[in-house]
């Protein structure tokens, strides 16, 4: 018997399906870490060609190719590539004549790699127990605890976006969550603006950016997965990660 999840509706809808269609030749799933490498491909302007997989039932071509069955997923060369964060700095190195996502000199690029960092270790975490927490007061140890590890990550924002003018990897790591805290502000009593340090406007101005609404499903969708995310119940690899209190792979 196949796992819930099987059943989510299984392309890109809204304006994600119109760049999907740009991006066809003769359809992954779509998810915040999906969507992190997709916004990098689309602000560098690298061609492409778009599959979807349901990452709850997955092909036998893609298990050949990503045995662990991580997405996003790329087949660079006949090598497979995944893990969003790596493919996002793979794309920066394998096609450096396109528009750069980091900064030039070695210590700004570090300092993107930091802050790269928190949000994998701090702010998805608390935004993922956030999500799944049942009782009032784990719902609230949650909240303040992902309030926090915004807070802290604001403080180092120099606006208007982390380093300034440029949009840049840090950016496009977190805007996916942007698009998707409307669950938390609907159901788990978050709120941007009680973040303080500018956040709800920064969000804001992720979640407006050209390149992530063309990467955009319809919530209708998004609701169906989040919902068992409320629920405790999803079966994804992160949903897994936080009930056995183990890191997000």
């Amino acid at each position: 018997m196949g796992v819930p999840d099987e059943k989510i509706f299984p392309h890109a809808t809204a304006a994600a399906a119109e760049t999907v269609a740009k991006h066809q030749e003769p359809q992954e799933l779509f998810c915040p870490f999906v969507q992190r490498s997709w916004i990098a491909l689309e602000e560098k302007g690298i061609p492409y060609q778009y599959k979807e997989v349901n990452p709850y039932k997955k092909e036998a071509h893609f298990l050949a190719i990503n045995p662990k069955g991580l997405v996003p997923a790329v087949e660079y060369k006949g090598k497979a590539l995944y893990e969003s964060l790596i493919l996002n700095e793979f794309f920066e190195e394998a096609y450096p004549g396109y528009k750069p996502l980091l900064p030039k000199n070695p210590e700004d690029r570090a300092i993107a790699r930091i802050w790269l960092d928190h949000q994998s270790k701090t702010f998805i975490p608390a935004f993922h127990r956030l999500l799944s927490a049942q009782e009032p007061q784990a719902q609230d140890a949650a909240r303040q605890e992902l309030y926090e590890s915004l807070r802290k990550y604001m403080k180092q924002v120099q606006g208007p976006y982390f380093f300034g003018e440029e949009f840049t990897l840090v950016d496009v790591a977190i805007a996916p969550w942007t698009v998707r805290d409307y669950v938390l502000a609907e159901n788990r009593g978050y709120k941007r603006g009680d973040v303080g340090e500018g956040w709800k406007e920064y969000a804001e101005r992720l979640a407006s950016r050209d390149t992530v609404k063309r990467t955009e499903s319809l919530r209708e969708h998004l609701d169906v997965i989040y919902g068992r995310y409320l629920r405790d119940e999803a079966q994804s690899e992160a949903a897994k990660a936080i009930r056995a209190g183990r890191v997000i792979p």
